[in-house]
């Protein structure tokens, strides 16, 4: 039971508070009706979602509840995802959130106690005092659709397998290099390979050989797979009339930025996101700063990389390409401007240009405002589209 202050005055609601410790092969479960008492632990196990409903049953008569009494309910974001927050959000009386585990207080001392009883009774009280009033225990995940979720497989999936090509890469290389020889790793390289000598002017070992040629069809089975991703990722841009491929086709109108990073702009953020202010843009990116005063001490930690870890890698590297392709616009000319002089302090320079980038684009795509000085060309022209020319008057 629980008292709600509204401009009305305080009203008294009682609901049932439950709290996921979710595990591989086991749930913990948290269930609490208010402060002053300890909480009611129950261990389930992973994904049996009948056992659950049968313990929130079973919670609301050992509190003596009316069986339509509400259940608020959380746990935190992370390998489980969106399934269990669809799955309660369905059920009649259930009201779910995804809480971001790193907005979560902890306690600062180097060694304590730490369980998943233990995580659970502390979710459980958070979830108490947040609906009490205290909206600032935590921050609160937005959910995104089945169909938003889905728009992002694609995306992942080729940066997951570029990121696969260049350890297949690496790995050719430094087998060859722990032999004092260097190869392109091509559609040519079994030829190549034929043809090394090692510094005795001998052929490669048989063994070496054979694990070589196995790493490097590896190699040309995952590139394989990226030219199909990419090809049916061009086929969707050009034919498309979704409004996520429209931001892709906006986003790829300024010189600088290209098809992975106009997809992936549109695909994370920008195509399913409700963003209200630049700060707020930042944070979901991880690119806000993070100073650090006490008493005398006064210094600023750096970006507080708490969002998206992809997004962040991309606007790093579009921060570069935009000094090279817009190099008269706004951003550049204050970029170089204060961070010009130094390697060093162009290298801390570039996040807060990434940070700023961030911003116009998002205005160049909500409120149609061009970054300042930038360049425009058509989108058709970076799919290998040649436009059609315009008809004499």
């Amino acid at each position: 039971m629980t008292a709600t202050h509204t401009t009305h005055g305080s009203t008294t609601t009682v609901r049932l508070h439950l709290a996921f410790e979710l595990g591989e092969n086991e749930w913990k479960l948290a269930f609490s009706v208010g402060h002053g008492q300890a909480p009611r632990l129950r261990t389930i196990p992973a994904r049996n979602v009948a056992m659950l409903l049968t313990e929130i049953a079973n919670a609301k008569r050992r509190w003596r509840l009316a069986p339509d009494t509400p259940v608020v309910s959380c746990y935190e974001a992370g390998r489980d995802g969106f399934w269990l927050h669809r799955f309660l959000s369905a059920q009649t009386g259930i009201d779910n959130l995804i809480v971001d585990s790193s907005s979560i207080e902890v306690n600062r001392r180097q060694r304590r106690a730490k369980t998943d009883r233990l995580d659970a009774e502390k979710l459980v009280n958070l979830l108490i005092r947040y609906h009490n009033g205290e909206e600032k225990v935590w921050r609160v995940v937005r959910v995104p659709t089945p169909a938003e979720e889905d728009q992002r497989q694609s995306a992942r999936e080729l940066l997951a397998l570029k990121d696969e090509r260049t350890q297949h890469v690496n790995r050719i290389k430094g087998l060859l290099a722990g032999h004092g020889l260097q190869a392109q790793v091509n559609e040519n390289f079994p030829e190549q390979l034929a043809a090394l000598r090692l510094w005795d002017e001998t052929a490669v070992d048989e063994e070496l050989q054979q694990r070589l040629r196995r790493e490097w069809a590896r190699w040309q089975f995952v590139q394989q797979q990226i030219r199909v991703l990419e090809g049916e990722r061009r086929q969707q841009i050009r034919q498309g009339k979704a409004p996520q491929i429209e931001q892709v086709r906006t986003l790829l109108q300024l010189r600088g930025i290209g098809l992975n990073g106009s997809c992936l702009l549109v695909r994370e953020l920008f195509g399913w996101r409700h963003i209200r202010n630049r700060r707020e843009l930042a944070a979901l990116v991880g690119l806000t700063p993070t100073p650090y005063q006490s008493g005398g001490s006064n210094r600023e930690q750096g970006i507080s990389k708490a969002g998206n870890r992809r997004l962040r890698r991309l606007l790093v590297e579009l921060a570069w390409g935009w000094l090279r392709w817009q190099p008269n616009s706004g951003l550049t000319r204050w970029y170089q401007a204060r961070f010009g002089n130094g390697r060093r302090a162009r290298k801390i320079g570039i996040v807060a240009l990434a940070r700023k980038l961030l911003v116009a684009l998002w205005r160049y795509l909500e409120r149609g405002e061009v970054p300042e000085g930038a360049s425009l060309c058509d989108w058709r022209i970076k799919l290998g589209i040649r436009p059609k020319p315009a008809a004499a008057g």
